[in-house]
């Protein structure tokens, strides 16, 4: 090799092992890499920076927004919720959360969904009494499970579809790799239903955040015609809510007072909450509740585009002595008082009815330029956004999920690139106001985006000062001339890269050796770079293989060897799968 594939071979390996034993961003590390590699005169600019204009990093950004869209707009969490039920048993909560999130990672980026989903599913565990490790490494490795049926699914494949238009090939269609995706996803759940039960810990969840102590008073209302009208209280799934109670329900000028599990919910009916303030925020996300106010509805701004935020009245303050609907909240302060808090007590008035007095909490729903107007101003002690999300947009669910649908539709029938289909999606979510341009911005991971990139510079310097070819010319000297041999060893060092490093950078690494692996053996590069796309996303032994084990690792309490006991099996089971499907799908 020459001087310039040692320096390339060198950064590497010290790429590797300082993303396998530091704690130091992987952005930070890859892109510094290629910096390296830049100033040293080894890699010309267009090469080092390739990835920042590949297709697959551009389609993963607009997935984001698109995830953002329908997480705004409650769709995704509506249909899980609906989905997910009250199962009395492990199995049977695994299948109901297994099931909905393969689906829904076919059609959308697994880490948006894993990011959406993992506050639903820990609030449903306290609710049906099931331990949440018992079910997030389910959610995480459903997730991946459905990503690898299309080319969507995963940014990994999209950023190895990138790699094959860039390197001159034809780019594969949406739904290529469900040859191989389906069977890996149908074992991978059969494994999850089977034996996870006996193989994941039961451990009590670290908490995601604290929460604020103040306890608040909030009004619901069931909507008309909604999905819980004719529910009983038990069956809505509001007997065990995490973190607030139902203290009575208010019906045609008649309280229900100690509500009774199989009371049944009308048309109407006025829910009683008492909770705290993270609790009380996570109300306005069950479909078929909406605000009792009907204030909420009149506001100006679309219900995207507002936050929750907490504001205590001051002594000097013209509320004081005034109740909350003479306050005149919406026209004065472009803000809707949703809850009151005073002294930890039950206020036991209907909120418009409430006087308010000093030291009131309220818990309004409102725009982010309200916290920053009346900061300074002495009408409040204290006003400050919530970390919590702002309301749900359930009037454009619909339009969210259509979005999706015609954005599936277009990259599938040919009509769009998924590039073409990603960009044009997240813009319609955005002009239809299904998630706020703050939002939006907020949504793409600038950190994860140039780690891809970075990572792809990195590949295109092993393939340029010709790496790639050595190694593979070394990896074909240990598989001899077996396409089979060398499909698996391929196969094999693409997982162990994923699961001590990245998805993405070892997907990168391993993609020119594999297309060089082909081209020394005279073969299609096909089932080569199938293998890598299965591999690089089917990282389960390790928290580190893949970016949504990270976001459950915390959530649920594990320790690495949980990863280990659970993960080792399904690599070894989905590696003798995939090498066995890939060549009947695409011979050599």
């Amino acid at each position: 090799m020459s001087f310039e594939a040692w320096v390339v071979l060198g950064v590497t390996v010290a790429v590797f092992i300082l993303l396998a034993r530091t704690r130091t961003p992987p952005y930070l590390i890859l892109f510094g890499a290629i910096v390296l590699l830049l100033v040293g005169g080894i890699v010309p600019f267009e090469d080092a920076f390739a990835g920042f204009s590949n297709a697959g990093v551009a389609t993963v950004a607009a997935l984001f927004v698109v995830g953002t869209g329908l997480k705004q707009t409650g769709m995704l969490a509506h249909i899980v919720q609906r989905l997910l039920g009250r199962p009395t048993t492990e199995l049977g909560a695994q299948a109901r959360l297994i099931f909905p999130v393969v689906l829904s990672s076919v059609f959308l980026n697994n880490t948006p969904i894993v990011a959406m989903l993992t506050p639903v599913v820990l609030e449903w565990t306290r609710s049906i009494r099931i331990s949440a490790s018992k079910l997030l490494i389910p959610l995480s490795y459903a997730s991946i499970l459905g990503g690898v049926c299309s080319m969507i699914g995963t940014s990994t494949n999209l950023v190895v579809n990138g790699l094959l238009i860039q390197s001159g090939r034809p780019g594969l269609e949406l739904f290529d790799i469900t040859w191989v995706g389906l069977p890996v996803a149908v074992v991978g759940i059969a494994y999850l239903l089977l034996f996870g039960r006996r193989l994941l810990p039961s451990r009590k969840p670290v908490d995601l955040a604290v929460e604020n102590p103040r306890e608040y008073t909030v009004e619901m209302a069931v909507v008309d015609r909604g999905p819980l009208t004719g529910k009983s209280i038990q069956e809505a799934g509001l007997r065990h809510l995490p973190g607030v109670y139902l203290i009575e329900i208010e019906r045609r000028g008649h309280v229900i007072a100690a509500v009774r599990p199989d009371e049944v919910l009308e048309s109407g009916d006025q829910l009683i909450f008492v909770g705290m303030v993270n609790a009380i925020s996570e109300l306005q996300k069950i479909p078929g509740l909406a605000p009792s106010t009907r204030q909420v509805f009149k506001m100006d701004s679309p219900r995207a585009e507002r936050v929750f935020a907490e504001a205590v009245v001051s002594r000097t303050s013209p509320l004081v002595g005034k109740t909350i609907r003479e306050g005149r909240f919406r026209t004065t302060y472009g803000a809707v008082v949703l809850a009151v808090s005073r002294n930890g007590e039950r206020i036991r008035q209907r909120i418009g009815d409430i006087i308010l007095q000093p030291g009131d909490a309220l818990f309004l729903e409102t725009t982010p330029s309200f916290v920053h107007r009346q900061r300074n101003v002495s009408d409040f002690y204290l006003v400050s956004q919530l970390e919590a999300e702002g309301p749900p947009s359930p009037e454009r669910a619909w339009i969210a999920f259509a979005i999706l649908a015609g954005m599936v539709a277009a990259a599938a029938t040919g009509l769009l690139s998924m590039l073409g289909a990603a960009l044009l999606a997240a813009g319609l979510m955005i002009i239809t106001r299904c998630c706020s341009e703050e939002a939006a911005r907020k949504s793409v991971d600038l950190s994860f985006l140039v780690a891809i990139a970075a990572a792809l510079g990195l590949g295109q310097a092993l393939d340029k000062t010709g790496v790639a070819r050595v190694m593979a010319e070394s990896l074909l000297e240990t598989g001899g001339p077996y396409p089979w041999l060398a499909l698996a060893i391929i196969y094999g060092v693409t997982l162990v890269l994923t699961e001590v490093v990245t998805n993405n950078a070892a997907a990168v690494v391993v993609f020119p050796i594999a297309i060089a692996a082909a081209q020394q053996l005279g073969v299609s590069y096909l089932p080569f770079v199938m293998v890598v796309m299965v591999a690089a996303s089917a990282g389960f032994a390790s928290p580190m293989g893949y970016q949504t084990h990270l976001m459950v690792y915390g959530a649920g309490g594990y320790r690495f060897r949980d990863f280990v006991r659970i993960g080792l099996p399904l690599d070894l089971l989905l590696w003798l799968t995939a090498v066995l499907v890939v060549p009947l799908v695409w011979p050599f």
